[in-house]
């Protein structure tokens, strides 16, 4: 029960922040200011030091058992998951999901065996029909700014039951066209973090967390 309750709370949440940083402390605060502008999915990638680290401390300070408006809530999680191994080490963190750029499937099977939700990246139908075999229930395409939002159509042509969410150049002036095309979230990398990461001002991150959920909501009201 417990998988497919993140699984909804992720579309629910529709905006998964991709957070990569220098240091384990800094990332989890840009995480702190991402969930304060709204952005309640938050993915720690593996390519931070010591990620797992900020994994506990932000394990420790936000759940997705509480009330979804209540300021501890988030829904944590881990990215750039390479292996199984890896897997297992950010769950054993207090990792909610796992997040893979290619499609690995010990990681799902290992995933599944915990009953955690594997979103591994995809770009081909081959692909994401082989993640559906595995019991995949969102892949994620990747990267996303090799393609058109109609991609999505294109692939849910033969495959509609297929729950996509792109990740990889969707931005405030194309998240419409995304949601619009069918995607069930997206995921936001940089463009979340460059302006605060070259000013030092990690309050620019809630400004554009918050600018996103406005224009995330907007793009739900428009579909």
């Amino acid at each position: 029960m417990k998988k497919l309750k993140v699984l909804q709370q992720l579309t629910e949440a529709g905006v998964v922040a991709v957070l990569r940083a220098d240091s384990a402390e800094e990332v989890v605060e840009m995480s702190r200011y991402a969930i304060e502008g709204g952005i309640k999915a938050i993915e720690i990638t593996m390519t931070v030091p010591h990620a797992t680290r900020a994994l506990e401390q932000l394990s420790a300070e936000y759940s997705c058992d509480v009330d979804v408006n209540s300021p501890n809530f988030a829904i944590i999680g881990v990215g750039t998951v390479l292996d199984p191994e890896t897997a297992r080490a950010a769950i054993l963190a207090g990792a909610q999901y796992v997040v893979s750029p290619a499609l690995n499937p010990d990681t799902v099977k290992l995933c599944n065996r915990y009953a955690i939700p594997c979103l591994p990246g995809t770009m081909t139908i081959q692909e994401i029909q082989s993640a559906l075999e595995l019991g995949v229930d969102i892949v994620k395409l990747f990267p996303g700014n090799l393609y058109n939002p109609s991609v999505i159509s294109a692939i849910k042509g033969p495959l509609p039951q297929a729950n996509i969410m792109p990740t990889g150049g969707v931005s405030l002036s194309n998240m419409k066209e995304w949601i619009s095309a069918g995607a069930v979230a997206v995921g936001i990398g940089s463009d979340l973090t460059k302006e605060a990461v070259k000013t030092g001002d990690f309050n620019l991150i809630k400004l554009k967390a918050e600018a996103y959920m406005a224009a995330y909501r907007d793009a739900k009201l428009g579909s």
